[in-house]
């Protein structure tokens, strides 16, 4: 049977089968806890429920020993016999080894049954003095009808548990083979595990030991989502947890030991790197030491190339390449994406390199050299052949780096400027530090983060000027994205170091506002921004100008002023240079961004599919931005299988590149909720929340508690949402946030306190943000998520009627902004005021329409709550009388006809005998709003438009 690959790993009790997956995820091996294996344990145990066996195959480091361990565990709580045998290196070719192990574990009343020659065969394998001649003869023949036996007379079911079978002795093996191909009809299952690659010969031998039919299983690395916490749960932050799980490759072991090799301090700045540690380097020896060598040179080749293909391979002397790249492939030590060769882990490139000669690495180089078609390789190659200074190569290498630049190659540049900063002499010193810096600028728009600060902190060593030490510490900035906290020293350093200088405090100034907006506090940014805009104008930097001009308007439109437009308008305007990167900062991408929180979402689709190409260009935070946006897009206009491409595309770059997980985290619980898991966006969001709160980052704090609360909604937690969504409601409130159109949690938030009881408080939300929406005049998507709050307000409230009314209208203003999750989510309402009105017909008719909404969506969270609405409506109408449904209800014209609640009758009474609204709010302990709203809804149901026509109604009824 050929081998089934695992991929990825389920959370554990998530997933259409995790009612089935009765084995445990808490054990541990070697101290690495079992997490991500949810979906290869349900394998497993499905495979010994129908009998038979398995066998796990799967590099050292990557959980085998662990996964045995779950398995063991769970045997012995299904009270059956487990057998353990655990083969060494040592031992591989003492007879009987492993057969030995393993009849110690067999009761001695078992033993004591076996006919007498069974039984001194028996003896013999216990004290390993194997008959060493002819095997087949009548002592093997014994020997392998004692092990048979002993599985037989076994009264409880028998589990085989072997793990790194590829080093079990020969003899051993043939014993435990032979029982196990005439065991296949007993209560005899086996798991065996096998370090790869390893021969076929070895392979062969491995799945014999386990009684037929065999199932292989490949255990796949970790996925980030898995090992994360993982490696939080060790004291490591976030970020340094993903930068881990990329250098690891997602191996439990490499990632352990990878980490106590790191020096981290308490800064949100990162790590330090150390040399590889030896227990790394030895288990990555070990797996390329099990590579014929034809493959191992190619892989040599491979880790000294750019980015090497199977076409440079073979022109570089490696005709077969293509073969043997696919025998690594197998092996797990690379992969191949596009053409290109990674190393899976990257550390796999850095042994290759390192354990080679130095002659070896120049002659490979050399060799990459003489076939290298790309003059600007070319080059690369000549200088890393000869590492003596040479001010030749150092002028070429800088020639090179100019064109790299200009085809939009910012690693390549960065990688080119530093070789050439390292291949200067004593006469070119000046040329080198200036080299360094522009090393240290590339890098941080290639998001290189330790690239950069290599090359910047060799700047502030250097005798550089304070220009050129400005100027790379901006580098290094930059290249931590949301990472706030280490900013404020470098900053306030680096304005002392520009002086007066306007040229260089511009873009300080305008990267002090950029911290500002994300700590939260606007009022500075704007002031700083404002500050950059002054100075770039007196140097001319257009740049600058525009980029500072575009805060001031996002800073504008979030506190609600009016002329926000004008703003950006102006800013848009600067005619900014191109090819400074930051494009996702740029007013052109806040255009964007407003035309997503003005429901515009067709134009900011088609826009940012304008900018996509731009940014795969330019650099890697431009696009990671992009990509966020079109995932924010498309989990809103229904195309949620693109939302989860896009995130989860740019996850990856995210962890790949070693940059702030805040905005990643966010972004994956989004599309994950819009179309995916609510169990993973509950835990994307509150890695998110953790993240962003390391990060001091305010911005994605905010969003990753909105999309927390969804989440905490949407998985039944409400009194967790409650709080979460509160604390949302404070943070936005201490930001000065007054646009209820950027981040829209309000109805969120009234659905939770609704679902608490306190609709009162709903009310309030409801109100005030209605109030912003139609004093800031934004987008009838607002007004309608506001319509769709109220509606569920007023059903708590017995309101039945009105509610239907606002639903109605919210999902036909959803349907025409072409927002299906949104319209499907008020028809849901909608159903939910039917059934109330006892309107089961009209009730049913909107859920199934909601529900075919979401299927076409392909919205799965949502489709799952809509089935559960029709099915609680089932049950509601079994209990209802046979009769048909009632008419709906026609317009209210009188008091009496209206149906006011208690609350609402004493104020339509106080209104009556002139009470103002402080003074209605005063004597019946409510808020000033609570009684505005109160009055609308009286109005709505009345039928009147003013407290004079009120007041008029109330004395005729």
């Amino acid at each position: 049977m050929p081998p089934i690959k695992i991929e990825g790993a389920c959370l554990v009790g998530t997933g259409a089968d995790s009612s089935e997956i009765t084995l445990t995820t808490d054990v541990s091996a070697h101290g690495v806890p079992l997490v991500g294996r949810a979906a290869l344990l349900g394998a497993i145990e499905s495979r010994l429920r129908s009998g038979g066996g398995v066998v796990l195959t799967g590099p050292s480091g990557i959980g085998k020993t662990a996964i045995l361990e779950a398995v063991a565990s769970a045997a012995v709580q299904r009270g059956e016999r487990v057998l353990r045998l655990t083969a060494t290196v040592a031992e591989r070719f003492l007879p009987f080894a492993g057969m030995a192990e393993l009849l110690a574990q067999v009761p001695d009343e078992v033993v004591e049954r076996l006919p007498g020659p069974q039984r001194a065969a028996f003896d013999t394998m216990l004290v390993r003095r194997g008959d060493s001649k002819g095997r087949g003869g009548r002592a093997e023949l014994a020997r392998r009808l004692a092990w048979q036996a002993c599985l037989e007379a076994a009264a409880d079911p028998v589990l085989l548990i072997i793990d790194d079978a590829q080093w079990l002795d020969g003899a051993s093996a043939d014993v435990i083979g032979y029982a196990s191909r005439r065991l296949a009809d007993r209560p005899v299952r086996a798991v065996v595990a096998q370090r790869s690659p390893d021969s076929p010969a070895v392979r062969t031998r491995v799945m014999h030991l386990s009684p037929p039919p065999v199932q292989e299983l490949t255990v796949p690395p970790l996925a980030a989502e898995d090992l994360t916490p993982l490696l939080d749960a060790h004291g490591l932050t976030y970020w340094a947890a993903a930068r881990l799980h990329a250098d690891s490759g997602g191996n439990p072991y490499l990632a352990l030991a990878l980490a106590g090799a790191f020096a981290f301090d308490d800064s949100p700045a990162g790590s330090t790197r150390t040399r590889l540690p030896e227990q790394v380097r030895a288990a990555l020896v070990d797996r390329l030491d099990a590579l014929p060598g034809a493959v191992r040179e190619t892989l040599f080749a491979a880790a000294l190339a750019t980015r090497p293909t199977a076409a440079q391979l073979r022109m570089a002397g490696r005709p077969d390449a293509d073969r043997e790249l696919r025998a690594a492939a197998t092996a797990g030590l690379i992969s191949i994406d596009h053409g290109t060769v990674r190393f899976t882990p990257p550390a796999i490139a850095i042994v290759l390199a390192e354990e080679a000669p130095a002659e070896r690495r120049s002659a490979m180089h050399r060799q990459l050299a003489a076939t290298a078609s790309d003059p600007v390789e070319r080059i690369r190659h000549r200088a890393l052949a000869d590492e003596h200074p040479d001010a030749e190569i150092a002028r070429s290498l800088v020639a090179a780096a100019e064109t790299a630049l200009q085809r939009g190659a910012p690693g390549l540049v960065a990688d080119l400027y530093l070789l050439a900063a390292d291949r200067t002499g004593g006469d070119l010193e000046s040329e080198r530090t200036e080299w360094l810096v522009s090393a240290a600028e590339a890098a941080a728009s290639a998001s290189r983060r330790e690239l950069c600060l290599q090359a910047g902190e060799a700047v502030l060593a250097a005798d550089a000027s304070p220009a050129q030490r400005v100027r790379a510490r901006i580098a290094m900035l930059d290249v931590r994205g949301q990472q706030l906290g280490v900013m404020e020293e470098a900053l306030s350093t680096a304005l002392v170091e520009a002086g007066d200088d306007a040229a260089l405090l511009a873009p300080l100034r305008l990267r002090l506002a950029w911290q500002r907006i994300h700590q939260g506090k606007t009022d500075l940014a704007e002031r700083e921004a404002n500050a950059a805009v002054r100075l770039a104008r007196l140097v001319g930097d257009t740049w600058v100008e525009s980029m500072a001009g575009a805060i001031v308007a996002q800073v504008t439109r979030a506190s609600g002023r009016p002329d926000y437009l004008q703003v950006l308008a102006e800013a848009l305007d600067v005619p900014a240079e191109e090819g400074r990167g930051m494009l996702n900062l740029t007013p052109r991408f806040l255009a964007v961004r407003f035309a997503l929180f003005d429901d515009r979402l067709t134009e900011a689709r088609a826009e940012l599919l304008r900018m996509l190409p731009q940014a795969e260009r330019s650099g890697l935070d431009e696009l990671l931005d992009i990509l966020r946006n079109l995932a924010e897009v498309a989990s809103r206009d229904g195309h949620t299988r693109d939302a989860l491409e896009y995130a989860y595309r740019a996850a990856r770059l995210f962890q790949e590149n070693e940059l702030s997980l805040g905005p990643s985290w966010y972004t994956l619980a989004m599309a994950e909720l819009a179309g995916g898991s609510p169990a993973r966006a509950l835990s994307y969001a509150d890695r998110g929340v953790r993240s962003s709160e390391f990060d001091m980052d305010m911005v994605y704090l905010a969003r990753n508690l909105h999309v927390l609360g969804q989440a905490q909604l949407t998985t039944g937690d409400n009194g967790a949402a409650l709080t979460t969504l509160r604390r949302l409601q404070t943070l936005e409130a201490d930001r000065g946030t007054a646009d209820p159109s950027t981040l829209r949690w309000h109805g969120d938030l009234v659905a939770a306190l609704v679902n608490a009881g306190e609709a009162t408080a709903a009310a309030e939300v409801i109100a005030e943000a209605r109030d912003a929406a139609q004093r800031l005049k934004r987008s009838r998507g607002v007004l309608a998520e506001l319509d769709r709050a109220e509606a569920l307000v007023l059903v708590h409230q017995g309101e039945a009627a009105a509610a239907a009314a606002l639903a109605t209208g919210a999902a036909q203003t959803f349907a025409d902004l072409g927002q299906p999750i949104a319209q499907g989510s008020a028809l849901l309402v909608l159903g939910t005021a039917e059934r109330r009105r006892r309107r089961y017909a009209a009730a049913r008719a909107a859920i199934e329409q909601a529900r075919d909404i979401f299927a076409q969506a392909q919205a799965t969270p949502w489709t799952q709550r809509a089935q559960r609405a029709l099915g609680a409506l089932t049950v509601g109408a079994q209990r209802r009388s046979p009769e048909s449904d009632p008419p709906p209800s026609s317009s209210t014209t009188s008091v009496s006809e209206a149906g006011l609640t208690t609350t609402e009758a004493r104020i339509a009474a106080l209104v009556r005998q002139g009470a103002s609204n402080r003074e209605i709010a005063t004597q019946l302990y409510l808020s000033v709003k609570t009684v505005e709203a109160t009055l609308t809804r009286i109005y709505r149901k009345v039928g009147v438009r003013s407290r004079t026509q009120l007041a008029s109604r109330l004395t005729e009824g």
